[in-house]
């Protein structure tokens, strides 16, 4: 009876690990450079609040005129409600400094680290301690 259960016990963990393996692959943060931290600053186009994560879109004026559109990953709508951030967090027309990790093959985009609002507000990790920062390239 012992090795019954025990057998059982074994294809219950191997069908689970089979069957979360899709779900970490997916999960990859391979295309961000995690060793960098770029802060740009611009005005939120949009904060897509949608599965399997949400993204927020910022338009960055580089000094010139020239406007380019950011693209910031971020946690899935479920893990970010029940920290209470909402899709009304990112308004429309915010003015907000963004940090991020950014992609390793030059595309303006990243991982979302923390924004700081106009007012001051700020989301995620603000502090000096989250690496070595710079402008955007």
């Amino acid at each position: 009876m012992k090795s019954l259960y025990k057998m059982v016990l074994v294809l219950a963990i191997a069908a689970l690990l089979f069957s979360i393996q899709p779900a970490v692959a997916h999960h990859s943060g391979a295309g961000f450079d995690s060793s960098r931290v770029v802060e740009v600053k611009g005005t939120v186009k949009e904060f897509q609040f949608k599965n399997p994560h949400t993204w927020i879109q910022v338009l960055v004026d580089d000094g010139t005129g020239k406007i380019t559109e950011w693209s910031l990953e971020w946690g899935s709508p479920n893990s970010l409600g029940r920290q209470g951030y909402r899709p009304s967090t990112f308004p429309p027309g915010a003015k907000v400094i963004m940090r991020l990790n950014p992609m390793r093959n030059g595309a303006p985009a990243g991982g979302f680290i923390a924004a700081k609002f106009e007012d001051g507000t700020t989301i995620g990790r603000w502090d000096d301690k989250v690496g070595p920062s710079a402008a955007a390239p």
